[in-house]
């Protein structure tokens, strides 16, 4: 409808509610006069208005009989037409009465009935009247909804309740997979129609690209489409009530869905929980539940719907129709993202339009490598919000130098890093993934003794690989309650999925050891939280490292499902001597190290740095370089700590 369309309905509209309201005062009029009942409004046929007037389509909206139509302007004539209110007081012979009830309506409209005011006739159902406090139901003071009076007023807005809890969603670009699954939405509605339509579950990890399916699927039926948070849900049984009434009503009055977005809700809040299982079985209408699994709908029937993330083509054409004219030089840089970030296309195109802005598009190589590069880093910032806050996030510095392991463990982690980057390559265009998603993640296991590089070792193959890592404690997420840990797990691997970040698992013996042999439910579900990690990990399309200082403790069936094995020996002494060698940075001055020396001190890379380290500080506290003395007072203090005897032997000659 154009502007100038608005206007003219919006005054045909004005000018059909003042008739109606003129026959109610003449009503109104007749019954203080003691005349008979006056004829009932004229029907929407006899008003030639396109689309109809507002009250005409509320009444045929909520099926209203025309006496409840009457009593409807009525109430709603009192906020709109200040004669109507010095009537009703007129006829309650009180001029303190300046206000409608239904006994009046009874004694002045005509075709009245009783159960017009009963709770489940359609005017109290729906909320559109609402009756104040009395002695009596008859003599209570009744009221339009201010949604009601806006409404026939040719105002069509969401209850002031409802605007603080709702946000708008507006159709999308979607990918052909998402378009399929948008039609079966709209499919599934226009089937139940003059029935109670079924609730859409929208299930899986990819929350953009639930919101632009609901909403396309929407759009395809002319209903607008708002989003509520299930964290937002009241838990209070009358806020709740209210919530779902307010709700039921201007659904239909303005033609909405609704989208239940639950992928936020705490799954340990209970009492929330109930309250959004309540919501979902009480609210009428069309709606929409938007979450990572499916949940239980007892009393309504139900459409639950998987969403992946869109297809790796799907993702590289929206790539390229997000980097506009620059995407045509993309192509090898835009399978490198598709392969490593696994995106919604809300992102796609919000990173997209970012990255552009940044740089002026030219027809050079040294463009499109800025392009690439800054592209890149906003990927990887784009999923870190919800990994820092389950997990630690180390910024890898160590470069290769810094670790110091024979050549063959050396081997195996640039095999590691192989296989990350050519992972588009053999999994989709030489077809493995077609063979089946199990076993397409690469899963690591660094063992070996504390000290010995594990943690520099996953920091160089994020950093050789430009992503993030994040370190997850393994013994702080096993719980003791059933359920918990792998509730713990979901949230970190489904957080982590869109990046593609190196994960690393420390202290993977703490749910890694030998299979115990099922005595009770714990044992039982101690053996599914194994099981269920490495499902997880088998799947993941990252890298995931796993640490243990006790190899010999993992069941080797779990062996068999591990990718690479890297074993960190304990450094003999010519090992030590390297590291000794590259533990000062450049700018630390030194004098006098023999690093042959330092060598005989029988202890792992992580306490030699530690040693040095505290040597740094102590040797810059007395405004000298660092020198074998200085090593030597820490030394004494790391032994200390390991609870470790310094012997002679290892510190002969040092001073």
């Amino acid at each position: 409808m154009s502007t100038h369309e608005a206007a003219s309905w919006a005054a045909q509209n004005q000018r059909a509610l003042m008739a109606e309201l003129a026959q109610v005062r003449a009503a109104l009029a007749r019954h203080i006069a003691r005349e008979g009942a006056a004829p009932a409004p004229a029907a929407a046929a006899d008003r030639p208005i396109s689309p109809p007037p507002a009250i005409d389509t509320l009444c045929q909206l909520f099926g209203l009989t025309p006496f409840e139509r009457a009593l409807l302007l009525l109430c709603a004539g009192v906020e709109l037409d200040g004669s109507l209110a010095a009537l009703c007081a007129d006829a309650h012979g009180d001029a303190a009465r300046a206000y409608p009830t239904f006994s009046l309506a009874l004694a002045a409209l005509p075709g009245a009935h009783w159960d017009a005011i009963t709770p489940t006739g359609a005017l109290r159902r729906w909320r559109l009247i609402e009756i104040g406090p009395g002695a009596a139901l008859t003599l209570s003071p009744l009221r339009a909804s201010e949604q009601v009076v806006h409404f026939l007023a040719g105002v069509q807005e969401f209850d002031e309740r409802l605007l603080r809890l709702l946000e708008p969603v507006h159709p999308a670009e979607l990918a052909p997979s998402h378009q399929a699954q948008a039609a079966e939405l709209a499919g599934a509605w226009q089937r139940a129609r003059g029935g109670p339509l079924p609730v859409v579950q929208l299930c899986g990890q990819g929350h953009g690209d639930k919101w632009a399916i609901a909403a396309a699927g929407c759009a395809q039926l002319g209903l607008r489409l708002h989003a509520l948070a299930g964290a937002r849900v009241p838990t209070g049984a009358a806020d709740l009530d209210a919530l779902v009434g307010v709700w039921s009503r201007d659904a239909v009055l303005l033609g909405s869905a609704l989208l239940l977005d639950c992928d936020d809700l705490d799954p340990s809040d209970a009492e929330r929980a109930r309250a959004v299982e309540q919501l979902i079985e009480q609210v009428r209408g069309a709606l929409i539940v938007a979450g990572r699994e499916r949940r239980a709908v007892r009393r309504r029937p139900t459409l639950a719907l998987d969403v992946q993330r869109p297809l790796p083509d799907e993702q590289r054409a929206l790539w390229h129709a997000a980097l506009g004219p620059v995407g045509a030089a993309m192509a090898a840089p835009i399978d490198q993202l598709v392969a490593q970030f696994s995106l919604d296309a809300q992102a796609i195109r919000a990173i997209g339009a970012e990255a552009t802005q940044k740089i002026v598009v030219e027809a050079d190589q040294s463009t499109v490598h800025n392009l690439q590069s800054t592209i890149w880093q906003a990927c990887r910032g784009h999923a870190r919000t919800r990994l820092d806050e389950l997990a630690q996030r180390i910024t890898p510095a160590a470069a290769w130098d810094d670790l110091v392991l024979p050549e063959p463990q050396l081997a195996i982690l640039r095999d590691i890093a192989a296989h990350v980057r050519q992972r588009a390559q053999v999994y989709e265009r030489w077809g493995f993934a077609a063979k089946g998603a199990r076993g397409l993640g690469i899963t690591v296991l660094f063992a070996g003794p504390s000290g010995t590089g594990k943690t520099t070792a996953a920091e160089l193959v994020a950093g050789a690989l430009q992503l993030d890592l994040y370190r997850i404690d393994l013994s702080a997420i096993v719980s003791k309650y059933i359920g918990e840990t792998e509730k713990n797990l979901r949230r970190i691997f489904d957080a982590a999925e869109q990046s593609g970040a190196v994960l690393l698992f420390d202290e993977a013996d703490a749910l890694f050891g030998k299979r115990s042999e099922v005595k009770d439910s714990h044992d039982r579900y101690a053996n599914i939280e194994v099981s269920y990690l490495l499902q997880r990990m088998e799947t993941y399309p990252g890298l995931a490292i796993m640490t243990t200082n006790l190899k010999q403790s993992i069941d080797l069936a779990f062996m068999r499902r591990i990718r690479f094995v890297v074993q960190f020996p304990f450094p003999d002494a010519a090992q030590r001597a390297a590291i000794w060698g590259r533990v000062f940075p450049r700018s630390t001055p030194t004098a006098g190290l023999e690093l042959d020396k330092l060598a005989r001190l029988n202890i792992a890379g992580g306490n030699i740095r530690t040693i040095a380290l505290n040597a740094a500080f102590l040797a810059a506290d007395a405004g000298e370089p660092v020198q074998m003395r200085h090593l030597l007072r820490a030394a004494r203090v790391e032994y200390g700590k390991l609870e470790k005897p310094l012997t002679e032997a290892e510190t002969a000659g040092w001073i």
